[in-house]
């Protein structure tokens, strides 16, 4: 099938490439001529695991094509996915203005019918605001659908989660467009996790209540953590306990510092926001988001612990992106960590193994290291933020060596606290009470 997707940012770079991989013609389309450019070269502007070779495989056998003419795109295909960026707008609401403007560029430009299917996160009713759109745009009638085909991808796992999905959700009440998605979907859908097929304005409902969700379960863990902390439980036992009943599952019940990244801070507001526009008291998602903002800054306070003063001492940062596997550092915890520390008169030595180069452009006076042993040496004390695999495995016996003074405050707890503790080190995790 020909297809062309609108926006070749992270949702739309990774939805065009497996949609290709499937067999299908692509065309991504982007304003962003650089980025454009950038593609058509052979480069890949986000760090995605497993994207960049299928991005070459499918460029290779002519699968998928960039190009910043839009009108190419809609005229030449059948199902057309809008995947622009929604950010943050006026009161936190999502600012739907890219996804209207390819609204009125589809209007304007089509000329036989089209199934268009949104793949941004959006509001419940922009479906309609769409089909509007179109409408007022179009040079004459012309028979047309609106789809809302939520994406449920995690950064780091965005290839395995569409090739592999727990859902695929698609809201629709034309049987004309219900089949074309059948058939994009043909190759990945499966008995046991099938296409769900609902109206149109519960598949909208259903990406920001599923990130609600899950934004709201972190926040709770990071509230328990809290109280284990004063009276002396270990939060990852605690967990366990909690994820084993199946009831309630394991999964998003890990403390930290907080969750980040470019939806869940996004999302949760703009569901608040969304709420409190038609009259429904949010408490709730009020509660989530205080909570999360507040975590971010729970890791000062515990160098603070082994460090009454913090002018002059270097502190080691592992970790810079909102999680690993990606080099997003959208609403990271890091920004917030470090800028908490710089005001103690601290100076700051940080290593990522992806997110260096976005980490440039967002924090100033920061010493960027090769290796997280480098980061380290000479340091008073060493902070987890981002929990890469690469972090676990380390000679902590020479880190504890390299370091000024062996302190570590563990933000994601990747380390055992009584293993820790025979080998010397001064370490607080997070929600780690007992020893």
């Amino acid at each position: 099938m020909k297809i062309s997707v609108v926006g070749a940012g992270y949702v739309g770079l990774v939805c065009g490439t497996c949609l290709a991989d499937l067999g299908n013609d692509v065309i991504c389309v982007d304003v962003d001529k650089r980025r454009i450019e950038f593609l058509n070269k052979g480069g890949v502007p986000i760090y995605e695991p497993g994207l960049e070779e299928i991005l070459k495989r499918n460029k290779e056998a002519g699968r998928i094509t960039f190009t910043s003419d839009i009108k190419e795109a809609i005229t030449t295909s059948k199902a057309i996915f809008i995947a622009v960026g929604t950010p943050p707008g006026k009161d936190h609401e999502a600012d739907l203005s890219f996804v209207l403007s390819v609204a009125k560029s589809i209007g304007e430009n089509m000329d036989e019918y089209k199934v268009i299917i949104g793949k941004s996160t959006v509001p419940v009713g922009t479906a309609d605001m769409v089909s509007e759109t179109i409408k007022k745009n179009q040079k004459r009638q012309i028979e047309f659908d609106v789809v809302s085909n939520p994406e449920f991808l995690r950064e780091g796992e965005a290839i395995r989660d569409f090739t592999n999905p727990d859902r695929i959700v698609v809201g629709t009440n034309s049987e004309k467009a219900r089949k074309i998605l059948e058939g994009i979907y043909s190759g990945i859908a499966r008995a046991d996790k099938p296409i769900m097929f609902t109206d149109v304005r519960s598949a909208e409902m259903i990406k920001y209540a599923s990130n609600a969700m899950l934004a709201t379960r972190i926040s709770f863990i990071n509230e328990v953590a809290q109280l284990c902390e004063k009276v002396g439980a270990d939060v990852m036992a605690v967990a366990k306990g909690m994820g084993l009943d199946n009831r309630i599952g394991p999964r998003f019940l890990h403390a930290g510092v907080g969750y980040g990244g470019s939806c869940f801070p996004k999302d949760v507001q703009a569901f608040r926001q969304t709420m409190k526009n038609h009259g429904v008291n949010a408490k709730i998602l009020e509660a989530v988001n205080e909570v999360n903002e507040e975590q971010k800054k729970s890791l000062l306070p515990k160098v603070k612990r082994l460090l009454s003063d913090l002018k002059g001492k270097k502190i080691a940062i592992w970790g810079l992106a909102f999680k690993p596997k990606t080099d997003d550092m959208r609403e990271a915890p890091s920004l917030v960590i470090i800028k908490q520390l710089q005001n103690e008169g601290a100076s700051i030595a940080a290593f990522d193994p992806e997110a260096e180069e976005t980490a440039r452009k967002m924090v100033n006076d920061v010493e960027y290291t090769k290796s997280p042993y480098d980061a380290v040496n000479g340091a008073d004390c060493l902070v987890i933020a981002t929990e890469w695999n690469e972090f676990r495995d380390l000679d902590m016996e020479k880190i504890k060596v390299m370091m000024k003074r062996p302190n570590i405050v563990d933000g994601r707890n990747i380390y055992g606290t009584k293993e820790m503790h025979e080998l010397g080190f001064n370490y607080i995790g997070v929600g780690r009470g007992a020893s």
